[in-house]
């Protein structure tokens, strides 16, 4: 337990620095040599501000040729350098997967890495996209904001701007630094070919290695958590020791939590970015205190055999890590856009799972990706907003800027896309025989399993409830199309509501005015996001891990 409340204290102390230092990148006039340079290569007057329009534009042209190379780089590996294990093309379904999983952040793997990707794809490709799609997420936030803060002006900001500072000076630093450290804890890094290695009785094994600590660095400082190997973190070569695992869980949401302090100041008031620290923190609070109890009893099945009802659950965990950093890491992984996971959630007490796939299903707002997760979070502010202001009867506001319609629309459309999106496949999922049949188990664990993969491809997490063979055309077609529209329709829409408010002009702060910086406007944004996540999941969960928590993990034949 001591683990989780150094690790809460943490994120308290070390939020402001990070988040003042992203403050200066994004609001300084002074253009540096390194993204200067970048800008001439890449032909963009950095001193032209740009129309919602044309920066969602430039955004999605920029994340779509992203994907094509993706593509076709894992449908050519064989044929190029930086594969010294031969490693045959990756089929076309996989492809399209896992194109759209990278572009999106969401970072879901329907594949083994050690086994399906070469080198070159899992650096030019992979990797490259873990740096790019994350600092799109930054750039969307800190043009809503801008549009938050100005006032009748048309423009937003240049998107390439922000996409080259929020990488060159956020992201490829602080990852340098930690690939440094995980590489002292035994995360292995090399361009050399798998090793074959005989044990101590003679018989033959082959180690999987290649280059992983500089994948595995942004892979969690991004919010991005696509493994190098197939078990992901739990992996000895990923994880690396327990104090390298613990880096990773804190990179996890280290930039997701400065950036509400990067969003106080750029509004001129922090407290506005404590109020909304405070709500994120709660609920990862909360989520921590259902999960990690409940993995610190035997299952209902280990009893069974003879196992004493105080022991620890270690189904499908790293002894190295036992059951608190385990159920720290899937709670915190799926507060943020992180698909990453140190033991397989699969394995997890009924309420265990329930609160990984309720941080998911609620869009992932509980800190969530890079960027993607704070204005996640204030489209649900805004809603919270409109119904305060409904409550004291006056016109809602917020910042200065007047919540209308337009807004509201805007803001319930990226809110409830995603969840529609997610519960239609899982439907159609579990009325397909060949799809029911993917799962490892039957009952209502199985359509755990099903539901959960939804969930996370549908809100860009990435993670994978395990159980089930994701490889097949229909989860990696659906999962594929599920994941591109819950990243873009939010992110068009972040961008369309910057847009329209700032061309508004900003009204004063009067005494009729709801304030948004208070422990009451926290708990009220709380209770909107617990409710809007229950009303569209509990009838899903009610029939996965709560039933099977109620027949106290009875297994279906």
């Amino acid at each position: 337990m001591t683990l989780v409340v150094v690790y809460a204290i943490l994120l308290i102390g070390l939020t402001p620095p990070l988040g003042a230092y992203m403050h200066r990148v994004y609001t300084r006039e002074r253009i540096g040599r390194a993204e200067g340079l970048v800008y001439r290569v890449i032909g963009v007057n950095p001193r032209a501000e740009q129309t919602w329009k044309r920066y969602a534009s430039a955004c999605l042209w920029f994340s779509a040729a992203g994907m094509v190379l993706i593509y076709v780089l894992m449908r050519m590996q064989s044929h190029l350098p930086l594969n010294p294990n031969h490693i045959a093309n990756v089929n076309p379904y996989v492809a399209f997967n896992t194109a759209a999983s990278f572009t999106t952040n969401t970072n879901w793997q329907a594949y083994g890495g050690e086994t399906t990707m070469s080198y070159l794809t899992q650096m030019l490709a992979l990797t490259f996209q873990n740096f790019v799609s994350a600092a799109v997420g930054m750039a969307v936030l800190i043009a809503l904001i801008r549009g938050l803060v100005r006032s009748k002006q048309d423009t937003i900001g240049n998107f390439w701007v922000d996409l080259v500072r929020g990488t060159i000076y956020i992201l490829l630093p602080i990852s340098a630094v930690v690939t440094i450290v995980l590489m002292t804890q035994g995360v292995v890094q090399t361009l050399g070919p798998n090793q074959v290695v005989h044990g101590i009785q003679g018989m033959k094994q082959t180690i999987a290695v290649g280059p992983v600590a500089s994948q595995i660095a942004i892979k969690q400082i991004g919010t991005n958590g696509g493994g190098f190997f197939n078990v992901n973190s739990a992996h000895p070569f990923e994880g690396g020791t327990p104090f390298g695992n613990y880096v990773e869980m804190f990179m996890i949401l280290w930039i997701p939590a400065a950036l509400t302090y990067t969003f106080g100041k750029m509004v001129g008031s922090r407290r506005q970015g404590w109020a909304l620290f405070a709500v994120m923190w709660i609920l990862m609070v909360a989520g921590l205190a259902l999960t990690i109890p409940g993995e610190q009893r035997a299952t209902p099945a280990m009893q069974a055999a003879g196992i004493s009802a105080n022991a620890p659950n270690l189904e499908g965990k790293e002894l190295r890590y036992g059951t608190d950093a385990s159920a720290t890491w899937a709670v915190t992984t799926t507060d943020a856009s992180n698909g990453s996971v140190n033991s397989m959630h699969d394995s997890y007490q009924a309420l265990g799972g329930l609160a990984p796939m309720f941080n998911i299903a609620i869009g992932e707002v509980i800190w969530g990706g890079v960027g993607s997760g704070l204005y996640g979070m204030l489209f649900y502010v805004i809603i919270a907003v409109f119904i305060g202001g409904l409550m004291v009867g006056r016109t809602p506001e917020y910042l200065g800027k007047k919540i209308g319609a337009r807004v509201v629309k805007y803001s319930a459309i990226a809110v409830l896309v995603p969840f529609i999106v997610a519960l239609a496949f899982t439907a159609i999922a579990v009325a397909l025989p060949s799809a029911v049949a993917a799962t490892a188990n039957k009952g209502p664990h199985g359509f755990s399993e099903i539901l959960y993969a939804f969930l996370s491809q549908g809100n860009n997490n990435g993670s994978a409830f395990a159980g089930l063979t994701a490889s097949g055309p229909y989860y990696t077609i659906a999962g594929g199309v599920a994941m591109l529209i819950a990243r873009f329709v939010p992110l068009l829409a972040a961008l369309a509501l910057a847009g329209t408010l700032g061309r508004e002009g900003t009204v004063p702060f009067t005494p009729g005015t709801l304030r948004t910086d208070t422990p009451l406007f926290a708990g009220l944004l709380t209770g909107v996001v617990v409710i809007i996540g229950a009303l569209t999941f509990l009838p899903g969960l009610a029939i996965g891990p709560i039933v099977e928590h109620v027949l106290h993990g009875r297994l279906f034949g």
